[in-house]
């Protein structure tokens, strides 16, 4: 029996990562995919944990070789999904989860169409900008950007199997875990 791939979607500051860690919480038998980066490790960060860690030249190899389900270059930096290990797990009949952007999304559903999309929805914008003020990560301009981007991901809710408005929080994980588990 083989698993199935599972991608997760939806703007920066919806709220994708809080969903995904207590859905993980309560789904241990999922595999959370991990992503390649060319960017350097920030502190904490552990090699095939929360990245695999691949220098530029490694990064292009794999990109020559196919070895990559989804990639794109942000900021200077590659970031995306080998191949290899969620290939292994949805053999070993473990379903996997993919957190990624729209880009990687579409990338995906041209190696697996079979795959479960579910994007992750703001009850408005308005919510979104004050969810990424409150990170305190970005700045004016930062936020700006990401805001643009958001209506142009948005815009593409309906290419995918599922939405979830993540505006009460118990609310969208019982609608997330209820679409994993029937998966």
């Amino acid at each position: 029996m083989t698993g199935r791939s599972i991608v997760l979607t939806g703007p920066s500051g919806v709220g994708k990562g809080t969903l995904l860690k207590a859905l993980l919480a309560r789904r241990p038998e999922l595999y959370l995919s991990v992503s390649a980066t060319t960017r350097s490790p920030r502190e904490g960060e552990i090699d095939g944990v929360h990245y695999y860690f691949y220098s530029r030249d490694r990064f292009e190899a794999e990109i020559a070789a196919g070895a990559l389900l989804e990639w794109a270059e942000f900021a200077g930096n590659y970031y995306g999904t080998p191949i290899a290990p969620v290939q292994a797990q949805l053999d070993l009949g473990r379903s996997v989860i993919l957190e990624i952007e729209l880009a990687g999304a579409r990338q995906v559903a041209q190696i697996f169409p079979t795959a479960l999309r579910i994007f992750i929805l703001p009850p408005d914008l308005q919510t979104l900008e004050m969810r990424i003020r409150d990170r305190g990560t970005d700045s004016p301009e930062a936020i700006l950007r990401r805001l643009e981007q958001a209506k142009v991901e948005i815009a593409a809710r309906d290419e995918f199997d599922h939405q979830i408005v993540n505006d009460d929080f118990q609310t969208a994980l019982e609608e997330l875990d209820s679409l994993v588990t029937s998966a």
